[in-house]
């Protein structure tokens, strides 16, 4: 049981970043205040801060002051050894540390990176520290360049040399061991290991391993010419251009940067042009050397171009650049978003988080902030991977999302459209992904489409839907991956970031039809905000919703509630509060109140009530004092779409508020609409839902 936890590594460049980054993550999950403290960081406070520091608050949006987050500089530390005065910088560390602590339900520790003057002794104080901190500690050993022998040799010296000392250790990550090695690692280790020590192996990653172009930018320094939107590229190899046109491209693999004099404009431009190719793979970047740049009409030409990657320009010749480039090690900086999921999901995929979160179960909170619904909503979803499929497979949105949620891996997914041109896509966006982990369907030419037409045509007979309207309608995504939900070849569908809510609706009601005892399809949004999770519904399908189909609203809305682990205290709003109000809207709302309480006495409902009653505890207080929702309401339903359309927009942008959704709800199986303006966050979440709607039973906690 604790609420702090060290991050310790015995060597430079253990990746114990990504250890940090998935636990913050971990942690916010279940918590609302998480801090994070680095005692000792190398950085010359003269020189930069420091950038795990900058990454941890920036991304997570951590209340952390940076000067607060740290208390010395590797120089400062030297200077307390030589001058014999560690103890006084000890009592800094504590007392610096005991105030941010304080503020925290959990806090995160990190130790020093190894690197600089001070690694002769940087072992020693970080079991200090940890000593004097009294917390216990997941130690991070890197696997890079080690044998599996080397590995467990390595692994377990580390852990005695913390238990010789007292402190104890929950769980050890042996990272960065080569991929053939795991299972060998894994058993070379655990038959040394205390049954109460959580083992965790992870395998070398390139996408974590390998700079940018941008980190090598910032390395050799010189000057950008073009792409500095593409300085996020990765770069897993280099190549000199020093040779023949046909025989350098023999020499280009995936992500490659190439280092070439800059009066080889031939270079350049094939280079440019196998960029461009689906012949070739993707370049990440050209480093022009010896201080020279591209004649006149190569720079004209290059500027006509699309999508140009990062070409930069040094003052050093091509052996010394490359020698620099070889040295360079790879970062996760605050504006490299892509690299900090892919740390995030790397420990999720690897470490056991819910033994971890067994182990540091001391607190547990009543709230529930965006970041521990979001975390929850993950969670959930693996507990059964569900199959989704997504019919808009051209749009570049889908694609980023599609690629992060196969890095996350607890989605099965199928996209629609053309196959070729959607691997073209994920290559022009480079975005790295594994496609044996997606399905690509053209519907027209899908093995399953004339049983589909004909399923179509059986359920439409009766409507006057011919076999051929039948085989024209399914060459249309929404009616195919319609199609695919209900033959129960996916779970759900996820559309509308191209398509309009009636196209994404109509095959829904078509084809999958409403739950037995509901007839009216409607929506929710779930509102993330600082302190809290409400629903608000409906906010998307229905304009003017009857009494009967408001209190079909409600109920809906509330056993999604539940599914998805928010009490449901259901407010029907309305412009009145109790019976006060007199008029027609407020008399459908009185009368959806009273349906609700008949049809679901389990719940607890109240209306009318105003926006302000509902949610604000004194106001509540004040205008229904006996009331079980007023100030705590957490499903809000609108009385029509009007309203809750402008309420909920006007929530999101006027607090910052999260807005999941929307969701639809009264399906027999979930159909998803997006917004034709969503973000690839809101398709991602949008997904994450689906799959657990379609998880059987309740709520899954």
């Amino acid at each position: 049981m604790t609420n702090t936890i060290f991050i310790a590594s015995a060597e430079p460049y253990s990746g114990k970043s990504i250890i940090a980054l998935g636990l913050v993550n971990m942690l916010l999950g279940r918590a609302q205040k998480v801090g994070y403290f680095k005692p000792v960081i190398n950085t010359d406070l003269s020189d930069s801060k420091d950038v795990h520091i900058q990454t941890l608050l920036h991304h997570f949006g951590l209340p952390i002051a940076y000067e607060d987050a740290y208390a010395f500089t590797g120089a400062e530390v030297m200077r307390h050894f030589e001058n014999e005065s560690q103890g006084l910088m000890i009592d800094t560390i504590i007392s610096k540390f005991k105030k941010l602590e304080a503020q925290c339900d959990f806090t995160v520790l990190e130790g020093s990176d190894f690197v600089g003057e001070g690694t002769a002794f940087e072992f020693d104080l970080n079991v200090l520290i940890a000593k004097n901190l009294g917390t216990p500690a997941i130690l991070v050993v890197s696997g890079e360049n080690k044998t599996p022998a080397q590995v467990a040799q390595a692994t377990l010296s580390f852990l005695h040399n913390f238990e010789a000392r007292d402190i104890q250790v929950l769980g050890i990550v042996a990272n960065k061991v080569n991929p053939t090695d795991l299972e060998e690692v894994h058993l070379l280790i655990s038959k040394q290991l205390p049954a109460d020590i959580i083992l965790s192996v992870i395998p070398l990653d390139k996408g974590l391993q390998n700079p940018t172009v941008k980190d090598i930018f910032q390395s050799l320094g010189g000057k950008l010419i073009f792409g500095a939107d593409q300085l996020s590229n990765q770069v897993d190899n280099f190549v000199t251009g020093a040779m023949q046109v046909p025989n350098f491209l023999n020499y280009l693999k995936e992500n490659v940067l190439i280092v070439t004099p800059g009066d080889r404009g031939d270079i350049i431009i094939c280079s440019l042009q196998a960029n461009l190719s689906s012949s070739y793979p993707r370049i990440a970047g050209i480093v022009l050397t010896a201080g020279s740049e591209p004649e006149e009409p190569i720079i004209r030409l290059i500027n006509g171009l699309q999508n140009v990657v990062p070409i930069m320009c040094v003052k050093t010749g091509t052996f010394e650049t490359i020698t620099q480039i070889a040295a360079v090690k790879a970062r996760i900086t605050q504006d490299n978003t892509k690299k900090i999921q892919l740390a995030i999901d790397t420990f999720n995929r690897n470490v056991n988080t819910g033994a971890l979160n067994a182990r540091m179960a001391a607190y547990h909170s009543e709230t529930i902030t965006p970041h521990m619904f979001q975390y929850q909503l993950g969670q959930w979803a693996r507990r059964q991977r569900k199959h989704i499929v997504l019919p808009e497979g051209n749009d570049d949105r889908i694609l980023r999302a599609t690629a992060r949620l196969v890095a996350q891996d607890i989605i099965k997914l199928t996209l629609l459209g053309n196959p070729s041109e959607i691997i073209a896509s994920f290559k022009r966006l480079g975005l790295d992904i594994d496609l044996t982990k997606i399905t690509i369907l053209d519907p027209a030419h899908a093995p399953q489409f004339d049983n589909y037409v004909e399923t179509l045509y059986e359920l439409r007979k009766t409507k006057q839907v011919t076999l051929e309207m039948a085989r024209d309608l399914m060459t249309d995504v929404s009616y195919f991956g319609t199609m695919m939900v209900y033959k129960g070849d996916a779970d759900g569908m996820v559309s509308g970031a191209i398509h309009t809510t009636q196209h994404t609706i109509r095959p829904a009601l078509q084809i999958i039809k409403t739950k037995p005892g509901i007839s009216t399809v409607s929506s929710v949004f779930f509102m993330c905000l600082e302190d809290r999770v409400s629903v608000f519904g409906d906010c998307a399908v229905n304009p003017n919703p009857t009494a009967t189909q408001l209190a079909e609203i409600a109920i809906s809305s509330a056993d999604t509630s539940m599914k998805f682990g928010i009490e449901p205290r259901v407010a029907m709003l309305s412009y009145s509060s109790g019976t006060s109000g007199v008029g027609e809207e407020v008399e459908k709302v009185r009368q959806a109140t009273q349906l609700v309480k008949e049809l679901r006495p389990d719940l607890k409902v109240e209306g009318p009530i105003q926006y302000d009653a509902a949610v604000d505890p004194e106001v509540g207080k004040q205008k229904m004092p006996n009331s079980e929702v007023a100030g705590r309401a957490s499903v809000l339903i609108f009385p029509d779409l009007n309203t809750g359309n402008n309420t909920y927009k006007a929530v999101q942008r006027e607090t910052g508020a999260l807005a999941i959704g929307p969701m639809l709800q009264g399906l027999n199986k979930p159909v998803n609409d997006l917004s034709r303006g969503c973000t690839v966050d809101d398709i991602f979440n949008t997904v994450i839902i689906t799959a657990i709607q379609s998880q059987e039973g309740g709520q899954t906690n």
